[in-house]
C-alpha cells in the first residue's frame, strides 16, 4: 500500500565516500569545447608574444602572416562553445558556471585565508574559483575581441578611440596571460583534474573530497 500523504519521505541512503570507482565529469562534447578553444586561445598569446616582444620577432619575421593568424585565432575563438552549445551538457555546465551560492562564499573566503582543507572549500561541480575564472575569462574574450576588432578594421572608429582600443588590448592581452598561466600551473598541481578534462571521468574519492555538493 502506498504511504499516507503525510507520511515522510524514505531518507535517501548515504553516500559513501570512495564507493565505486569512476564517475563522469565531463562528456566528449564538452572536451572538445576545452580543447579547441584552448588550442586557440594559446595561438593568441604565443602570436602576441611574437608580435610585443621584439627578441621573438626576430626569430620569425614574417610579421604580416603573424599578425594575420593572430586575428583569425581571435575571431574564431568564440566559435567553439558556439557550435558546443548543441549539447546539453554543456548548457547544464554553463548554467553551474553562471550560478554563485552560500557555499561558493564559503569556499572564497576560506581561499582568501589560504584555508587548504576540502572541508572549508565546499563545492558543486565547479568551485567558486573555477566560476570566478570562467565569468573573468569570458568579459575578457568579449573586450579583446572587440578592441581587437577596433585595431583590424581601421574604419570603424576615430583615430582616439582606436588608441584607446590599443592601450586596453594590450594591457588586458598582458593580463590574459598571467590568468592563464596560473590556470595552467593549477591544473598541474591537480593529475585527478587533468585526467577528468582528459578522459571525462574522475575518481569518486577525488570528487567526494574536492566536490562533494554535486551529484554526478
Amino acid at each position: 500500500m502506498p504511504p499516507p500523504p503525510d507520511a515522510p519521505a524514505p531518507a535517501a541512503a548515504p553516500r559513501t565516500p570512495g564507493a565505486g570507482t569512476d564517475v563522469r565529469r565531463f562528456t566528449p562534447v564538452e572536451r572538445w569545447v576545452h580543447r579547441t578553444t584552448a588550442v586557440l586561445m594559446g595561438v593568441c598569446v604565443l602570436t602576441a608574444a611574437f608580435l610585443y616582444l621584439p627578441q621573438l620577432a626576430e626569430l620569425v619575421g614574417r610579421r604580416a602572416l603573424v599578425v594575420t593568424v593572430h586575428e583569425w585565432s581571435g575571431i574564431l575563438l568564440p566559435v567553439p562553445l558556439l557550435a558546443g552549445l548543441v549539447s546539453r551538457a554543456l548548457r547544464a555546465d554553463l548554467r553551474r558556471l553562471n550560478r554563485f551560492g552560500p557555499h561558493d562564499r564559503l569556499w572564497l573566503r576560506a581561499a582568501l585565508r589560504r584555508d587548504r582543507d576540502p572541508g572549508a572549500r565546499p563545492a558543486g561541480k565547479f568551485n567558486a574559483g573555477q566560476k570566478t575564472y570562467a565569468a573573468w575569462l569570458a568579459g575578457a574574450v568579449l573586450v579583446m575581441a572587440g578592441t581587437g576588432l577596433l585595431m583590424w578594421f581601421t574604419g570603424l572608429a576615430p583615430l582616439v578611440l582606436r588608441t584607446g582600443a590599443t592601450f586596453v588590448h594590450d594591457w588586458l592581452a598582458l593580463a590574459l596571460g598571467i590568468v592563464i598561466a596560473g590556470h595552467v600551473a593549477m591544473a598541474f598541481a591537480d593529475p585527478e583534474a587533468r585526467r577528468g578534462m582528459r578522459t571525462g571521468r574522475v575518481s569518486r574519492t577525488w570528487a567526494e573530497r574536492h566536490h562533494r555538493l554535486w551529484r554526478p
